[in-house]
């Protein structure tokens, strides 16, 4: 389920805490990623708090928005970048996309394998893709009060598994958000001593999120059809037997 676009723009823009966020992880997105001359960059979910430093050199950049999440104008005093979409079906042409982000798209979405089946789809052959998600291991995934909490959490292996099952090959896996999901001042003070040391510590002790850099396998695995993802977006009870059905009889 997806968070109010309001909810999100509250917490990014108009929060100290929100600010820090996007300080810590976009400064991990501009070391995968220093630049995008030339190139077609698309956002999905809400990943325009990290997409601005590719507005300068960019050649085109689209910031989707699901209709879910609802959408709104970006950036502010230059000409509109955003575009709302449906989960399943991205105005977007096949293999166009060089580079693509996604934040608060995978991990709140009814229904993610249609979502990463759009995400494969659209990546140009060569293109990379970086997911950002919330770490189950961290307390940001635990804390309520950011967008991080309302998500669904992942572990490194469970992401990296779920993006090779779809046909991504992982290339880098970082964290950021060492720093705790306090509001106070002194732990905003604190902020960036706490990132510079988390960084130094192995991924898996506690980072806020997971960012996972990708490739798209040429050719890709065979796997169920779209049809078949759709129908069955959650799969929250699978391994779990059926009931049998209860006799009539006396």
């Amino acid at each position: 389920m997806h968070l109010d676009v309001r909810e999100l723009r509250e917490f990014y823009y108009r929060s100290a805490l929100g600010r820090s966020v996007q300080r810590m992880v976009r400064s991990q997105v501009s070391r995968l990623w220093p630049n995008a001359k030339d190139q077609t960059v698309v956002g999905y979910g809400f990943a325009v708090p990290m997409l601005r430093p590719f507005l300068k050199d960019a050649r085109r950049l689209t910031a989707l928005m699901p209709a879910q999440q609802g959408v709104m104008h970006w950036p502010t005093g230059l000409p509109n970048c955003s575009v709302l979409c449906e989960e399943t079906r991205w105005p977007v042409e096949t293999g166009s996309v060089h580079k693509l982000l996604v934040l608060h798209g995978l991990d709140t979405s009814e229904h993610s394998a249609a979502v990463l089946e759009e995400c494969y789809r659209i990546l140009d052959p060569g293109g990379r893709a970086i997911f950002i998600v919330p770490n189950r291991a961290s307390l940001w995934s635990r804390r309520e009060g950011t967008p991080f909490s309302f998500a669904r959490p992942f572990t490194a292996g469970q992401l990296e598994s779920r993006l090779k099952w779809h046909g991504f090959l992982p290339y880098k896996h970082v964290t950021a958000l060492y720093q705790p999901p306090w509001r106070q001042k002194f732990w905003r003070r604190m902020a960036q001593p706490i990132e510079n040391i988390g960084q130094k510590i192995p991924a898996w002790r506690g980072g806020g999120v997971l960012i996972l850099e990708v490739g798209k396998q040429i050719p890709r695995p065979t796997r169920p059809g779209l049809g078949q993802i759709i129908a069955k977006p959650l799969g929250v009870l699978e391994g779990i037997k059926r009931p049998e059905p209860v006799s009539t009889h006396i």
